[in-house]
């Protein structure tokens, strides 16, 4: 008869016990030849970015989720998740827990109609890729971005859980670690989001730019610099600077050029040749006389 305490009631473990044996595992993975890319944290947060943190609420407001994410933060902070890596459509992860358990999600790509309807939604609204990856976006954008069952971040019937413990769940303690550490990772990898979900996160710049009037518009006033600065800049004289054909600025006089002190100019300068020939005549009748 197997007693009940090997389902639920295992022996208490020390957080402090639970990272030295992630940081075995993650040794022992080394040694044995495998790349690992272990979760780390650092503080009290999971997550630090707007990308991490949308991530993490996207996942707590979803009531087939709740009962298991709270010991899967505990895990995440503890170092068990010893490998995450996220490829397109699927995430796979090493947990380290009783045992060390293997843990394969499958994420949906984003359907087209509704990826298409984001960018035009966002079109306008984002105006560089730093800014889009840094999460400096208008409230709009992120309010568009993150629209639950119609935003960026996956819903429940989304993603396929798997993972090799015996707990009969789909939404095991181990899982709940990985998908918190894919948050984790997030704050410092943002694009991964759109590798996952099977997207080009340029097309939201295109479609920005798509949706710029084509007139001509002079430059913000904060993008120019102004003469002094240039000047300052390039240490050049810019009262004196040149038109973009080459020739001066029209209304600016060119100044006279200014005899420098060549070496040339220090020598004497040669006589005329008139004068020399005379100069000679006169010592040579002297010398006759």
């Amino acid at each position: 008869m197997i007693a009940f305490y090997e389902y639920d009631w295992r022996p208490y473990v020390s957080a402090a016990e639970r990272r030295r044996k992630a940081e075995r595992e993650i040794a022992k993975r080394k040694k044995q030849g495998h790349v690992v890319s272990p979760v780390r944290i650092e503080g009290r947060t999971i997550t630090k970015t707007f990308w991490g943190k949308a991530w993490c609420e996207n996942l707590e407001r979803y009531s087939d989720y709740a009962n298991r994410l709270p010991r899967g933060r505990t895990y995440v902070r503890n170092g068990s998740v010893v490998d995450l890596r996220i490829t397109p459509g699927a995430i796979h992860a090493c947990v380290c827990g009783s045992n060390s358990y293997d843990v394969e999600l499958k994420v949906a790509p984003v359907g087209k109609a509704r990826w298409k309807s984001i960018c035009n939604d966002c079109a306008g609204a984002i105006d560089s890729l730093v800014e889009l990856l840094q999460g400096r976006l208008s409230q709009r954008v992120m309010e568009r971005i993150c629209r639950e069952t119609q935003g960026l971040f996956p819903t429940p019937e989304e993603i396929q859980l798997s993972c090799s413990c015996p707990d009969w769940a789909d939404m095991c303690k181990h899982v709940a670690a990985v998908l918190y550490g894919v948050g984790t990772r997030f704050d410092h990898q943002p694009e991964l989001l759109f590798r996952l979900r099977a997207v080009d996160e340029m097309e939201l710049i295109a479609s920005a730019g798509a949706a710029t009037p084509l007139v001509k518009q002079a430059p913000a006033t904060a993008r120019l610099l102004d003469g002094d600065n240039l000047s300052e800049i390039f240490g050049l004289d810019m009262a004196q600077s040149a038109s973009p054909d080459g020739t001066l600025a029209e209304g600016q006089p060119e100044k006279p050029k200014r005899a420098g002190k060549a070496a040339g100019e220090m020598l004497e300068k040669p006589k005329p040749r008139g004068k020399r020939l005379r100069k000679a005549l006169r010592s040579k009748t002297s010398r006759a006389s």
